[in-house]
């Protein structure tokens, strides 16, 4: 059975420099006085962080114009999911969304995978 994510979880974007922890607001459920994640938990900056330096080639912010030809700069990430985590849980809602689970992912406008990369609390199974 699949677990859920509760706030203290690290999230990791395949375009991002290093995993950065995820924040959750005191809403709903919470577990060991976390709160849980639900699929609608992806606002940047609230939700989710930067993630250092964006390597993504997509991000027009990291072509800089040096000399005649643009160049390839990483520079710093502004996360901007474009779906809802999924999948999530069918069953279990949190203020009526479907709790976030270890294997959701998210997509951000500039081509990165947005994952979980280590669960805060690892016992609390959702169905």
């Amino acid at each position: 059975m699949p677990k859920c994510v509760c706030k203290g979880a690290k999230l990791k974007c395949s375009f991002g420099e290093e995993p950065k922890e995820m924040t959750i607001l005191p809403i709903g459920l919470s577990v060991q006085g976390n709160p849980v994640a639900t699929a609608m938990d992806l606002i940047p900056f609230l939700n989710i962080p930067a993630f250092g330096k964006c390597k993504s080639p997509a991000n027009p912010m990291n072509w800089k114009i040096v000399g005649p030809a643009p160049v390839f700069i990483p520079s710093s990430c502004i996360p901007i999911p474009i779906m809802l985590w999924n999948p999530a849980a069918e069953q279990t809602k949190i203020a009526g969304f479907p709790a976030m689970l270890e294997t959701s992912k998210t997509m951000c406008i500039w081509a990165g995978s947005i994952e979980v990369d280590e669960l805060a609390i690892k016992n609390v199974e959702v169905n």
